[in-house]
């Protein structure tokens, strides 16, 4: 497979495998572009490039990501064949054989094509072009949702270096422009970007920044990738490439530049300085509110000749993000083992926006093993904001929701294999929990052989309040409830009501038609809707050893809470703007 050093090589490709759409009609990033580009995706549409953008002399391209095959045009095999031979290799290295060194030898080769090479800046095309002082305005940011606060660079490859030489990230912090010189960075303080700017803030020292924008699309995605934090996203970018990444100096000082990327915005972040950042749309489907953040001030931009502004839309799943997230899960999940032991298999679920549902098959030898298991990926790196995590045992392939939500059900004991963590950290963009950062997590179990057989037909009664139930998967029955705001008492009423004793598990929505429209609508509504500590409820329960056992029916109240921020909606002018001109842009086989 060619190796793809920049986004121009990469449309290329696009444009020949007929998976890129030029429009060139006169959009607006505000609004227009990111509605135009949901429309494509949820039709499995191309690549978008929009060659004639309202307000900016910069193209702008989007969905560069949206589907699988996309994705396998940007990198193939290689970088998943290299994980999965160089586990391998570990795993049957110990004690060193003869024959292992010789398996050793086409690894090593390829490893050697693997790192960073500087060329000199006269050759690097990021230094076609210097704005000093910059002018942000003119890069044709996404305003995505009529809720967001501004606009937003939507693909930012935000790098920084910890102040004391421990290493660099390169992270995917979204951006928002204040003005031609300043804006906000969205630092969570789980993430890598956020620790060194944490150390150079004790320090009381500037952190330097630069934002990428473009590049190679291995670059891309390892901004994204949720690696450990001594891992360099750099390397891997290099790896998913498949040679060395190209850097240069910059003239001016401070940071090297990626030479091939479209975009170099270069600057410092102050410390104890704050402004509030957001309102968002964001990837879970809700609007994340404005937060005080640290703000990045721009000291000068490069970009190339003609440049290229790429950018995504996020929000509801299934966005871009869901085929990324998948794409970077098969390619890292053969190294689950080797820095988890006891896991054998581990899925994040992008239908939940990938923080609010994992699933993880594990060893369980000894009693109890499993429970080891995931107390481990609950602390490991980004893994550490998983608010719900399933474990079994066994052979099932726990990427498949629903056959593993059965099989779960079928062996869960509800008075020892559920445990809830209460008052520990949330992710930022969760809402569900009392504040910001602040919640509960939730590890559920379904070990060992079958122990009971699950209903599949209501025939039972519900209480006042509660109507139109139905069956999603055995053993789950969806009931729609009133307002949680006419009725924070519905979830222990419904569990306590004799009427639906049978059950073990019972969802209480909002809307039953939505939530059981497909497994991504059900996935979504349930696990994006509740916070454990505060809407799990059983028939009884029993506190023994320090444990709270349930006994079914297990109630998931899933309703929209006053305090949760609102699901992501398009605003009508924006439909009908988009309405006007949509049939005129876009092809007949992606309307």
């Amino acid at each position: 497979m060619p190796t793809i050093e920049n986004l121009r090589r990469y449309l290329d490709i696009l444009d020949r495998e007929n998976e890129l759409l030029v429009i060139d009609s006169e959009v607006d990033p505000f609004l227009e572009i990111a509605e135009i580009h949901r429309r494509v995706i949820a039709r499995s549409g191309p690549a978008l490039l929009f060659t004639k953008v309202k307000e900016s002399s910069f193209p702008v391209v989007t969905n560069l990501f949206g589907t699988k095959r996309r994705l396998e045009l940007a990198f193939g095999t290689r970088p998943t064949d290299f994980v999965t031979d160089l586990v391998r290799l570990a795993e049957q290295a110990m004690p060193p054989s003869l024959s292992a060194l010789k398996q050793a030898a086409p690894l090593a080769l390829q490893a050697l094509k693997i790192g960073l090479k500087n060329i000199k800046p006269g050759s690097a095309p990021i230094l076609e072009n210097l704005q000093q002082p910059a002018r942000m305005s003119e890069l044709p940011m996404l305003t995505s949702w009529h809720s967001d606060g501004g606009a937003f660079v939507t693909l930012p490859l935000v790098y920084t270096e910890h102040p004391d030489g421990h290493g660099h990230n390169l992270g995917m912090y979204r951006i928002h422009r204040y003005d031609d010189t300043s804006t906000g960075i969205h630092w969570q303080i789980h993430k890598g970007g956020g620790y060194h700017y944490s150390a150079a803030e004790q320090q009381n020292r500037p952190l330097p920044m630069t934002l990428f924008i473009g590049g190679p699309p291995a670059l891309m995605l390892a901004a994204i990738a949720p690696l450990p934090e001594d891992i360099p996203e750099l390397m891997l970018a290099s790896l998913l490439q498949g040679k060395k990444l190209t850097m240069s100096k910059d003239p001016l000082g401070g940071h090297r530049l990626v030479a091939e990327t479209e975009f170099a915005i270069k600057g410092f972040v102050p410390p104890e300085l704050r402004r509030p950042e957001g309102p968002f749309g964001d990837h879970y489907g809700y609007n994340s509110l404005a937060h005080e953040y640290p703000v990045f001030h721009v000291t000068h931009l490069y970009h190339r000749k003609d440049a290229i502004y790429p950018a995504t839309v996020v929000g509801r799943p299934k966005q871009e993000d869901y085929f990324i997230g998948d794409f970077l899960q098969d390619l890292l999940s053969p190294l689950f083992p080797l820095v988890m032991k006891g896991v054998q298999q581990l899925k994040t679920f992008g239908e939940a926006g990938f923080h609010c549902l994992a699933a993880a098959r594990v060893s369980n030898r000894y009693p109890r093993e499993a429970f080891a298991a995931g107390l481990r990926i609950l602390g490991e790196g980004q893994l550490s904001l998983t608010k719900f995590l399933i474990i079994t045992d066994g052979s099932l392939d726990v990427a498949d929701f629903g056959a593993l939500w059965v099989h779960i059900l079928e062996r869960i004991q509800w008075d020892q294999d559920l445990f809830v963590f209460a008052n520990v950290s949330q992710d930022t963009l969760d809402y569900t929990g009392p504040s910001v950062n602040k919640g509960s997590k939730a590890m559920m179990m379904g070990l060992g052989e079958k122990r009971r057989n699950l209903p599949g037909e209501f025939s039972g009664s519900l209480p006042s309040g509660c109507t139109r139930p139905k069956v999603f998967l055995p053993g789950t029955l969806v009931v729609q409830g009133e307002s949680y705001e006419n009725n924070s008492n519905l979830g222990p009423q419904l569990a306590a009501w004799e009427g639906v004793a049978d059950w073990p598990v019972i969802l209480l929505v909002d809307s039953t038609a939505e939530a059981t429209e497909s497994m991504q609508e059900f996935i979504w509504t349930f696990f994006t809707r509740f916070e454990p500590a505060a809407d799990i409820h059983g028939k009884e329960q029993q506190v023994r050893r320090f444990h709270v056992g349930l006994t079914p029916p297990i109630v998931f109240d899933c309703r929209m809470k006053p305090w949760y921020t609102e699901v992501l909606e398009v605003d009508q002018a924006t439909k009908e703007l988009v309405d006007s001109k949509y049939n005129q842009i876009i092809p007949k086989q992606w309307r």
